[in-house]
């Protein structure tokens, strides 16, 4: 808890049951929220449950319960990260952590780039469909080196506008690139968050329920991108295009804000009580 403390400076000020109960909520929201992004069915209680208790839940899929272990595991390696730089090793590390089924193809690499190109469909802003395509394998590996760069280069000094705009444009830059086969949603949705952390401010976390306007709010400025090359870089537009998934994320900050604000709140209100029966000045 001592060390998690001096690197994450939202848990200052809070007794030691509140810094406990803030880590388990965020942790629990983060993972439920990005896993059921990505199609899985375990709720948030259930979520919360399998990571307190280390039980399984009747009738669910063993998948989903390692899906959910593997994202918590993810969480404490990224707290892992916030004294140093971000290194290509550190992302292949939380690759492993989140891809917690066993896969034999050799076509499908844990804990590496991929070897073969990938796209998926989605809906442009006029509400046709439009074929997003990805980098291709032999341009991850610098398109990667230029995004890790920008996520340390990242002035943590910043005001938190500019980090929230900061987490969209590393997010976009990660999906666009997309330099895993599976669980690129997770990471960027993970990774994404460094510069907040960083900075001393809770994670940014994207909720299941909104996943809707989170697809469109990505499609906006997927659709109209062409696939990023080493000559392009991640980011070959300027930021209006992705001014949407911004504001989008803006909105997004607000429920872990909250579970800080309501530690808060119970720390202040024990105090005062401590005061009114003498047992501070």
């Amino acid at each position: 808890m001592k060390h998690r403390e001096k690197h994450l400076p939202f848990l200052r000020n809070l007794d030691d049951d509140l810094k406990a109960s803030v880590l388990g909520q965020l942790r629990d929201l983060w993972t439920h929220s990005s896993t059921a992004i990505e199609g899985n069915t375990l709720t948030l209680a259930e979520t919360s449950f399998v990571l307190s208790e280390g039980l399984t839940v009747k009738g669910k899929p063993v998948k989903d319960h390692n899906e959910v272990i593997g994202h918590a595991r993810a969480i404490d390696i990224l707290y892992s990260l916030l004294e140093r730089p971000l290194l290509k090793e550190d992302i292949f590390n939380l690759h492993r952590a989140i891809q917690s089924e066993v896969v034999v193809d050799f076509m499908r690499p844990t804990g590496n780039w991929k070897y073969e190109p990938n796209g998926t469909w989605g809906i442009d802003d006029e509400g046709k469909r439009a074929y997003i395509e990805y980098a291709l394998p032999a341009d991850v590996p610098p398109l990667m080196e230029e995004w890790i760069n920008e996520v340390n280069a990242t002035d943590l000094g910043a005001s938190l506008d500019n980090l929230v705009a900061a987490y969209a444009r590393l997010h976009i830059g990660f999906t666009s690139i997309h330099p895993f086969w599976d669980g690129n949603g997770r990471l960027a949705r993970l990774l994404s968050d460094l510069p907040l952390l960083k900075a001393g401010y809770p994670p940014l976390v994207i909720q299941n329920t909104h996943r809707e306007d989170y697809i469109k709010a990505l499609n906006v400025y997927s659709t109209q991108a062409a696939r990023l090359t080493k000559s392009t870089g991640v980011w070959p537009q300027d930021s209006s295009p992705y001014s949407a998934f911004v504001e989008f994320c803006q909105g997004e900050y607000a429920i872990t804000q909250e579970i800080i604000e309501e530690a808060m709140a119970v720390q202040n209100n024990r105090h005062s009580a401590a005061k009114r029966k003498g047992l501070f000045p």
